[in-house]
């Protein structure tokens, strides 16, 4: 509507104004070509009649002067024209702005209300989804009263079941403690008279058991005094056959340790022979060689003789144990006394063999004393009177 009457508006002014500069147009042609012809015959006229003015020429300025008021005129009405049209046009812009305006306003308007209604819209909406969740909020609790009702009816209903299963029960209950009651006082007499029954049988079988227990305490007592006799019987030659074992046994272990004891004097008598002929080979070889040693080296060569002498007694007495490592190695220090007493012998380096390390001590030890230590110059004596001996199987250095 509004965009309607603004091209209605906008066409009247336009087309007033061309209808207006067409007409100031039309005039300005009209005018313009009379002045033009008539101004050579008035050049004319005043050049050939100078001083000649009639009327006509009097009415001919006249017209001329009427035409220019008409020219001005008419140029007063064209620019009234055109202030009218440019009024008209200013007219038909206000008319425009103000329709413009109008249409603006009618527009905000329009989106007011549209707003309005869109917020009416919104609060009509809002109001129904309040109403609608009111309503809902009212159904739930119609729904949760009607639940609760439901849920008391149902306690309700339970709670009377209940009391009535109860009163059941316990009559039930109370019918089969008087059943009971009384099948209990039945049981009880007849367990009575059947108690009564069993004592008395009891005190019969009792006789009969103390005359049966009697009965077997004798057998019992013949039994045990056979058992008895039997045990002291099997005792007596179990103790004559351990006594006759153990004697066996003692005398075959006299016999062993007699045996041993035998052997092991054998053999002392055979350490000492050999300690013996190694003492005299010792010393008649200390002789021999003190007769032939005759300069300066006879107590080095003396104190040579001696180590080998000591040597070769204890590989004489050396008992090397089964099956030692042929590469195990003990050294063995040596300290002996003025006369050639042993003083002392100790492991200075272990085989880590301990056995082997101890038949070394016990081969020094059997082979001492070394009375050969005494024919040797005193000089000599003091320097080998502490040593080590090296043992290794098959070799003492």
């Amino acid at each position: 509507m509004a965009k309607h009457e603004r091209r209605v508006g906008y066409g009247l002014p336009a087309i007033l104004a061309i209808g207006l500069h067409a007409l100031v147009v039309v005039i300005s042609v009209i005018s313009l070509p009379s002045s033009e012809v008539e101004s050579p015959s008035s050049s004319i006229v005043q050049a050939t009649l100078i001083s000649t003015e009639t009327a006509t020429d009097q009415a001919q300025r006249a017209q001329e002067a009427r035409e220019r008021a008409a020219a001005r005129q008419a140029e007063e009405e064209a620019r009234a024209a055109e202030e009218a049209a440019r009024q008209a046009e200013e007219q038909a812009e206000r008319q425009a702005e103000q329709q413009r305006a109008q249409a603006e306003a009618e527009r905000q308007e329009a989106q007011h209300e549209r707003e309005a209604a869109r917020l009416q819209a919104e609060e009509e909406a809002r109001r129904r989804a309040e109403a609608a969740e009111q309503q809902a909020q009212r159904r739930e609790e119609e729904a949760e009263r009607q639940r609760q009702e439901e849920e008391a009816r149902r306690q309700a209903e339970a709670e009377r079941q209940r009391q009535e299963e109860e009163a059941r029960r316990q009559a039930e209950a109370e019918r089969q403690r008087q059943e009971e009651e009384a099948r209990r006082q039945a049981e009880a007499e007849r367990q009575r008279q059947e108690e009564e029954a069993r004592r008395q049988a009891e005190a019969e079988r009792q006789e009969e058991e103390a005359r049966r227990q009697a009965e077997a305490e004798r057998q019992r007592q013949e039994e045990e005094a056979r058992r008895q006799a039997e045990a002291e019987r099997q005792r007596q030659e179990e103790e004559a056959r351990r006594q006759a074992e153990a004697e066996r046994q003692r005398q075959e272990e006299e016999a062993r340790r007699q045996a041993e004891a035998e052997r092991q004097r054998q053999e002392e008598l055979a350490r000492r022979a050999a300690e013996e002929a190694a003492s005299r080979s010792l010393a008649q070889a200390i002789e021999g060689e003190s007769e032939s040693v005759a300069n300066a080296r006879q107590a080095e060569e003396a104190a040579n003789s001696f180590i080998n002498l000591v040597r070769s007694a204890v590989e004489q007495a050396w008992m090397i144990p089964a099956g030692s490592n042929q590469g195990a190695v003990v050294t063995v220090s040596v300290q002996l006394g003025p006369s050639g007493e042993l003083l002392g012998a100790s492991v200075s380096q272990s085989s880590g063999d301990s056995a082997f390390d101890q038949s070394a001590l016990q081969a020094v030890r059997r082979a001492e004393p070394f009375s050969e230590l005494r024919r040797m110059p005193a000089t000599a004596q003091r320097e080998f009177r502490q040593f080590n001996l090296r043992f290794q199987p098959g070799d003492v250095r």
